[in-house]
């Protein structure tokens, strides 16, 4: 989020505090709503020491942007509320879900040099794990399992993208890289398979196969998944237009 980027949070808790009120990004949010999302057991003192980050996080935007605290605006009545009034295209993860989702469709239709271009322009704005140094609480918790998934879902297009463009060099690292924090995903396996298959390497697509086998069988007590078990074919029979099909079929799921 590049509103955040250049400002140097004193504290995890101030951090968190911006984090979620860009997350929910100019929607007011009441006292009571803030103190349950930042921390998993609240302090008698909860309320006031809010109001001191809120304090310290208007000077940390002072400090980006001479004028950026006026953005955080508050709402008085029955329950005080806060809000921080951004546009869409300043937050990164604003621009991430738009474009990855703008990808999503178009490699379900078949346009697969566009999907290349926005899944990749998405995926160079994630700077890591959405999550790290957030208190653990529910709705951060929440918040983490869904956009985590969202990379991956968008990796997963992006990877399915180059290899129907042909863009197949450095492809298996690149799966595996993401595979390695992701080892139950079945569409990663039959996308790392389908790139060696594609590169005409079958020894290094069948053995692909045999290692999802024994981690799904070790892990989930489960046989492979049958659109990795596909593969198999495709490989044996040095079918590289088959291992393409199956990729779009899945892609257009």
């Amino acid at each position: 989020m590049r509103i955040a980027g250049a400002t140097e949070m004193q504290s995890s808790t101030r951090r968190a505090l911006l984090t979620a009120l860009l997350l929910r990004r100019g929607q007011f949010m009441g006292m009571d709503e803030l103190v349950e999302l930042l921390w998993p057991a609240p302090p008698s003192s909860a309320v006031a020491n809010l109001r001191s980050h809120l304090t310290g996080l208007r000077r940390s935007l002072d400090s980006a942007q001479p004028g950026l605290s006026k953005r955080l605006t508050t709402s008085r009545g029955a329950d005080t509320g806060y809000a921080l009034r951004v546009d869409a295209d300043e937050i990164d993860l604003s621009r991430f879900l738009r474009l990855a989702r703008q990808g999503r469709e178009l490699l379900a239709a078949g346009q697969h040099q566009r999907a290349v271009g926005a899944l990749g322009e998405a995926l160079a704005l994630w700077r890591g794990p959405f999550g790290q140094r957030l208190p653990a609480t529910r709705w951060f918790h929440a918040h983490t399992l869904g956009l985590n998934n969202t990379r991956l879902e968008a990796c997963q297009n992006y990877f399915a993208a180059c290899l129907l463009t042909q863009r197949t060099e450095m492809l298996p690292y690149r799966i595996e890289t993401v595979l390695a924090g992701a080892p139950h995903r079945q569409r990663l396996w039959q996308l790392l398979a389908a790139s060696y298959c594609a590169q005409g390497d079958v020894p290094g697509a069948l053995g692909v196969i045999e290692r999802c086998r024994t981690v799904f069988a070790e892990d989930l007590g489960l046989d492979v998944p049958p659109g990795v078990e596909a593969i198999r074919a495709a490989a044996l029979t040095w079918d590289t237009a088959r291992a393409h099909r199956l990729v779009a079929e899945m892609a257009r799921l």
